[in-house]
């Protein structure tokens, strides 16, 4: 399965060994740049005996100095029906962001992607980050279980909440000015509203619409993280959902 695929962009690393040999600059006396493959392997050695990767790809662009990640997570003893857990990560050697990974999900129907920002390590290529970035994923981990839990409370609020289309587009509205979407993505947002890609979605609820706006924004895994963190924030404001692990 390469579903995927469809998020990380244009350079997809087929063979890992890629990723093993980009090239990673000189450290200086502020900038500690990390090789893409430690990074990896440090999220990697978290994994305990109650989570298994089932799934994972990987992509590298501007000449291998960033690199993002995605891993499917199938957590022991749980299911969920209709979507799975994901880890998304991703590291730069060109100080355009942080080494970063963050816990979100995929719809098994379409592969939409989304994250939140509840539940995130980041920590910049600065002095001392090998010492302080074990720690920073250690603790994300160490909530990880809290977080897909609410996770599931708050995708079963989002399908118990009915919608009408007035309501659906004062929230499209809304989901804009708090920057989940760009103006250009509207009209393919409210398409996928009126006329789904895939049945799951015909239902008139909250789900549908978020799925609508997921389905939109495929493509742009940098942009990911925050459209979807922000699309979460008004829907579980106007769906009442309370996150009280916060």
């Amino acid at each position: 399965m390469k579903g995927l695929f469809l998020h990380c962009g244009a350079n997809i690393v087929e063979d890992y060994q890629q990723i093993i040999d980009a090239v990673t600059p000189q450290e200086t006396d502020t900038h500690k740049p990390l090789p893409h493959h430690i990074f990896i392997d440090m999220v990697k050695n978290h994994f305990g005996d109650t989570m298994t990767i089932t799934e994972e790809n990987h992509s590298l662009s501007h000449e291998g100095a960033r690199y993002f990640g995605l891993m499917k997570v199938e957590r022991k003893g749980i299911i969920t029906p209709d979507y799975s857990c994901v880890l998304g990560l991703r590291n730069s050697h060109d100080k355009k962001f942080p080494a970063a990974l963050v816990a979100g999900s995929s719809v098994f129907v379409c592969d939409n992607l989304s994250f939140s920002g509840e539940e995130k390590a980041q920590r910049r290529h600065t002095r001392f980050m090998m010492r302080d970035l074990k720690g920073v994923i250690s603790r994300c981990f160490a909530r990880l279980n809290d977080h897909w839990g609410f996770q599931a409370k708050r995708f079963d609020a989002y399908k118990d909440f009915q919608l009408g289309d007035k309501e659906a587009s004062h929230l499209l509205l809304r989901a804009f000015e708090a920057g989940a979407c760009r103006s250009n993505d509207i009209k393919g947002i409210w398409n996928q509203w009126n006329t789904p890609n895939h049945p799951e979605f015909q239902d008139r609820n909250a789900w549908s619409l978020f799925n609508a706006f997921t389905e939109n924004l495929k493509g742009n895994l940098n942009a990911l993280p925050k459209r979807t963190d922000a699309l979460h924030g008004i829907l579980d404001i106007h769906c009442e959902v309370v996150n009280e692990c916060i």
